[in-house]
C-alpha cells in the first residue's frame, strides 16, 4: 500500500521529520538545505519541526529529469515591499467606504521552469519522468502556513470579515467601492461551523474537508475520506471566503498522490491519475505504542465499488488549481515546476492516441459524480464538459515556451475539435428532435446526415412533449446507433460554465429548467437527471441496482450541491433571479433535515432513503451559492466567455481528403454576436 508517512510521539504532537514512501515519483531521492528561493518552484516537500512551521526543501533537478531555463520575460523573485496592497477602510453605519492605495506594483514570480520531453509526430508531448520503482524514502520540510500565504496576505483587503485579493482588487486601486454589511442568517452560521468541523488536518495542517460529518453515523464507509470532486464547492467557499491555505494543501498534497503506483490485479494505470480519495489515518509507528505516524492512505479506484478509475479527479483538480490562482492572485503555486508537471501528466493521459473516432473522452460506466451503473458508459456528457475546462484551464496554466509548444498545440486543436462536436452531435431542441425523427438510416457517405446511424424509434415518448418551444439542452451521450436523451444536469451547467455550448444553446439550456422547473428543481435543486429509469430498463441498465432505484440517488434524485453549479451558471448567462430562487427553496429545508446528501422523489420531497447527513458538499455547495449571489463580480473568475478563436481553427484537413466541404461552419454559424 502506498502512503504518505507523518511520525509523531504518543502526545500528539509532531515530530521533527516526514518521511514520504512513495513510488514512481518524478521528484525523488534528494535533499538540500532549506532555501526560501525554492518556494515558488520546487516540489511540496515538507518537513514537520516541533514548532508547527513547515519550510521547503529543494532537490537538484539534474536528477529529476529536468532543465532550468532563465524566461527573459520574467523578473527575478523578489519579495514585495512593506506597502504593498496598503489600504485604507472608513466605515459608517452599514455601509462602508473602502479606499485602496497601491504603493508599489509588485511581480512575484519565480523563474521560468519547463519539463524535459520528447515529442513524437502527434500533437502533444510524451512526457518521461525518471526514477522507477525502487526509489529512496525522502525527508522533507514541512509547509510554513504563514510563508505559503505570504503574498496573500499582503495583497489581500479584509471587509467586512471578507478578504478580496489582489485580482478582485483590480479596478479598485486609488478608487472607491461600496460594499454593504449584511448580518449572516442563522442558516449561513450553521453552515459555516458544520463546514469548518469537517475540516481534516495532517500533520497539524488542513488538507481539505471529509465527505460526511455525521455524528450519528457509526459506520461512515469511505464518507470520512477527503474526496476531490467533493472538496471542490468547499474549496470555493473557503477561496471566497479569504481562507486559502486549506486549499492551497489540498492542491499539493493531492499532487503528491498523483505520481504513485496504483496496481489492481497485477495492471497499473497511467502515471498522472488522481485519486479519488485520500484518508489520514494514524498508526503505530513500527510496533511501538509510544510513537505514532499520520498516514495518508489514497484511493485510485481499487478500493472503490465496481473498481472504476476516477478520471474526474484530475479534470477536477485542474479546474480549481486555476480557480486558486484567480481568486487569490496567487500564480506562483500553478506556475511551480511539479504542478505544472502534474498538468501534463493528467493532459497526457486525456490526449494519448487510442482507437476512439471522436474528440470526446472514452470512459467506462461510473467514472464521475455518477459512480455507480447508470449506462452512461461512452462518452457521457458530464466527462466532456469536464474535459473541455480542465483543457481551457490547462492553456491559460501551462508556461509557454518551446518545450510545451506541441502541447498548447494539442489543446487549442483539441478544443476546436470538441466544441464542434457537441455543438453540433449533442443539442436537441424541437427543431433537431424533428430532423431525427425523420432520419434515413444505413447512410453510407462522407455526407450522410444520419452520421452516427440513429434509428428514429429511439426518441423516447416522454420527449416528444417535454422540450419547450424556446429551449433545448445537450443530451447525455452519444455513441454509434445510439443517443442517451435524458437530461444529465451536471454537463448541461458546466457546458455554460465553460461556454462548450453556443450562448444560443446556453440560454436554452436555462429555459428548459426555467420551463420546466417542477420537474428539474422541484422541491430540492436539482435533478441529477431527468427522468429516472424504471422497469425493465432499471433492471437491466442498472443491474437491479437497489441504491439507484427509480427517483433516488443516481436515478433521478436531486442533489443540493448542484445548486452552487447552476448559481454560477445563471449568474454567467444573466439570470441570478433563477438561482436566487433555487437557493431561497433549498434554505428552507436544508437546516431542518440536517443537510442531507440527496433527495428522493420525482419531486424531491423526502431525504433519500440511504442519504447520508451533514453531507459536506450539501453544505458547501449552499455556502457557495450564497457568496457568488452576494458578489456576482467574483463569479466572472470562475466561468469563461466564448472562444471566438477556436471558431477559426480546423484540424479535420478536410481540405487534403478530397472531401468539398467542412461542416465547422454549422457551429461558427450559431454563435450571438
Amino acid at each position: 500500500m502506498n502512503t504518505i508517512h507523518c511520525l509523531a510521539n504518543s502526545t500528539m504532537k509532531s515530530s521533527s521529520r516526514v518521511l514520504l514512501f512513495r513510488r514512481n515519483s518524478p521528484f525523488s531521492g534528494c535533499s538540500l538545505p532549506k532555501s526560501h528561493h525554492f518556494l515558488a518552484s520546487n516540489p511540496s516537500n515538507f518537513r514537520i519541526s516541533s514548532d508547527h512551521t513547515c519550510k521547503f526543501s529543494s532537490c537538484p533537478l539534474r536528477n529529476l529529469g529536468f532543465r532550468r531555463l532563465i524566461d527573459h520575460a520574467q523578473k527575478f523573485p523578489r519579495v514585495p515591499g512593506p506597502g504593498f496592497g496598503q489600504s485604507r477602510v472608513f466605515s459608517s453605519g452599514s455601509v462602508r467606504r473602502l479606499y485602496v492605495i497601491s504603493s508599489v506594483s509588485s511581480d512575484v514570480r519565480s523563474f521560468s521552469t519547463s519539463v524535459e520531453t520528447r515529442v513524437n509526430d502527434k500533437n502533444f508531448e510524451r512526457i518521461y519522468v525518471q526514477g522507477g520503482i525502487n526509489v529512496k524514502p525522502r525527508v522533507l520540510e514541512r509547509i510554513d502556513p504563514d510563508e505559503t500565504v505570504a503574498n496573500n496576505e499582503e495583497s489581500r483587503i479584509e471587509v467586512d470579515g471578507k478578504n478580496i485579493y489582489g485580482e478582485n482588487a483590480k479596478g479598485v486601486n486609488e478608487g472607491e467601492v461600496l460594499i454593504t454589511k449584511r448580518e449572516e442568517s442563522e442558516a449561513e452560521k450553521e453552515a459555516w461551523k458544520l463546514l469548518r468541523d469537517s475540516v481534516v488536518t495532517y500533520c497539524g495542517s488542513p488538507v481539505g474537508t471529509m465527505a460526511a460529518n455525521d455524528p450519528g453515523d457509526k459506520t461512515p464507509l469511505n464518507y470520512d475520506q477527503v474526496f476531490i470532486r467533493d472538496f471542490v464547492p468547499s474549496a470555493l467557499a473557503f477561496l471566497l471566503k479569504g481562507e486559502g491555505e486549506i486549499v492551497r494543501n489540498f492542491l499539493l498534497h493531492t499532487l503528491q498522490l498523483q505520481s504513485w503506483e496504483k496496481t489492481v490485479d497485477c495492471y497499473s494505470p497511467g502515471q498522472g491519475l488522481m485519486p479519488a480519495s485520500f484518508k489520514v489515518r494514524t498508526v503505530p509507528l513500527d510496533g511501538n505504542n509510544e510513537a505514532h505516524e499520520e498516514v495518508l492512505d489514497p484511493d485510485f479506484g481499487e478500493s472503490a465499488i465496481g473498481r472504476v478509475a476516477p478520471v474526474d479527479s484530475g479534470l477536477w483538480w485542474i479546474i480549481l488549481l486555476r480557480a486558486y490562482g484567480k481568486i487569490t492572485g496567487d500564480y506562483t503555486l500553478q506556475e511551480r515546476v511539479d504542478v505544472q508537471t502534474g498538468i501534463k501528466l493528467i493532459l497526457n493521459l486525456c490526449l494519448t492516441d487510442g482507437f476512439d473516432m471522436f474528440p470526446s473522452l472514452l470512459v467506462t460506466d461510473g467514472s464521475c459524480m455518477i459512480d455507480r451503473r447508470m449506462g452512461i458508459h461512452g462518452h457521457p456528457l458530464e466527462i466532456q464538459a469536464l474535459f473541455y475546462s480542465a483543457l481551457r484551464c490547462s492553456r491559460e496554466m501551462i508556461i509557454q515556451n518551446d518545450a510545451s509548444m506541441n502541447l498548447v498545440r494539442a489543446i487549442n486543436n483539441r478544443l476546436s475539435a470538441l466544441s464542434f462536436h457537441i455543438r453540433e452531435y449533442y443539442w436537441v431542441d424541437m427543431y433537431k428532435i424533428n430532423e431525427i425523427y425523420r432520419y434515413k438510416t444505413e447512410e453510407y457517405s462522407t455526407d450522410a446526415t444520419n452520421k452516427f446511424n440513429i434509428y428514429p424509434d429511439q426518441i423516447p415518448s416522454w420527449l416528444m412533449d417535454w422540450v419547450p418551444e424556446e429551449g433545448g439542452y445537450l443530451i447525455g451521450n452519444l455513441q454509434p446507433a445510439h443517443m442517451d436523451f435524458r437530461f444529465f444536469t451536471l454537463g448541461n451547467l458546466w457546458s455554460i460554465i465553460s461556454s462548450l455550448g453556443t450562448p444560443k444553446q446556453n440560454q436554452g439550456i436555462l429555459n428548459t429548467i426555467e420551463a420546466k422547473w417542477d420537474d428539474l428543481v422541484g422541491h430540492m435543486p436539482l435533478k441529477i437527471c431527468y427522468p429516472a429509469l424504471e422497469y425493465e430498463e432499471w433492471r437491466i441498465i442498472t443491474g437491479s441496482d437497489p441504491k439507484n432505484t427509480p427517483w433516488s440517488y443516481h436515478n433521478g434524485g436531486s442533489w443540493p450541491t448542484l445548486l452552487w453549479q447552476f448559481t454560477l451558471a445563471c449568474i454567467k448567462m444573466g439570470r441570478p433571479e433563477l438561482a436566487r430562487k433555487a437557493v431561497a427553496d433549498a434554505e428552507k429545508r436544508l437546516p431542518v433535515d440536517r443537510w442531507p446528501e440527496y433527495y428522493d422523489t420525482r419531486n424531491g420531497r423526502f431525504i433519500g432513503k440511504q442519504s447520508r447527513l451533514f453531507q459536506t458538499w450539501t453544505i458547501a455547495g449552499y455556502l457557495t451559492s450564497k457568496m457568488l449571489l452576494e458578489n456576482p463580480e467574483l463569479a466572472t473568475l470562475l466561468f469563461w466567455e466564448e472562444d471566438y478563436e477556436l471558431l477559426e481553427i480546423c484540424v479535420c484537413g478536410l481540405s487534403n481528403s478530397g472531401r468539398k466541404k467542412c461542416s465547422r461552419l454549422a457551429a461558427r454559424s450559431q454563435i450571438l454576436v
